[in-house]
């Protein structure tokens, strides 16, 4: 067994040992169920905790993860999530968090081929597509790096609002509200996109302020 592994095994029970001694029925009380105010869809990069960004505990944040937190309406699995969490645990806020410096968003901007990755890269490519004549317009390479990051995140946004899980959940009058943030990694610090959508109403509004 390399050192890696037996690591993560003995901090498994220190973290354990550490719950315990903190609320003895910490475990048994976290077994009896679920009841998260929010779906957190987010990147799979390593480096962008959810639960820790938000300081919250298990039980608190549903989470789904994907390169570059897309929202793509033929992906089941996101789907999958986003049904369970709207009409089972009825979460009363969705939240897209893309981050600055996201290496699927960067991969986006470049014509190189990096594998199998490229086919879902093809989304986001879509995105840059869409917003192409203002992103071009942007000189500074890093700015347009990071303005892309936050554009791409408002997309999902919209195209959640558009799944029939979102709509249906509208039209019952169910409260859910979709939001759009950027983590800083090199700050910690996220910033509100303000794209934040409880209605067909809202939607309109934003996207017309928002492009």
């Amino acid at each position: 067994m390399n050192d890696f592994y037996k690591k993560i095994l003995d901090n498994n029970k220190q973290w354990v040992e550490t719950s315990l001694a903190s609320d003895p029925n910490y475990f048994q009380d976290l077994a009896k169920g679920q009841t998260p105010p929010l779906l957190w869809i987010g990147c799979s990069d390593s480096r962008v905790p959810a639960n820790e960004i938000v300081g919250a505990k298990p039980g608190e944040v549903f989470v789904h993860r994907n390169i570059a937190n897309m929202v793509v309406h033929s992906d089941m699995n996101m789907l999958s999530v986003l049904d369970y969490a709207v009409n089972v645990l009825k979460v009363k806020h969705v939240l897209v968090c893309g981050h600055y410096g996201c290496g699927g968003v960067k991969a986006a901007m470049g014509n190189d081929s990096i594998g199998i990755i490229d086919n879902w890269i093809r989304h986001i490519k879509d995105v840059y597509r869409l917003h192409s004549s203002y992103l071009d317009s942007i000189e500074d390479e890093t700015e347009r790096f990071n303005t892309f990051v936050e554009i791409s995140v408002k997309e999902q946004v919209f195209n959640l609002a558009k799944t029939s899980i979102v709509q249906s959940a509208w039209k019952n009058n169910q409260e859910l509200t979709l939001h759009g943030w950027a983590y800083g990694l090199n700050s910690g610090f996220v910033t509100d996109l303000e794209v934040n959508i409880s209605s067909n109403k809202d939607l309109d509004e934003v996207y017309q302020l928002k492009f």
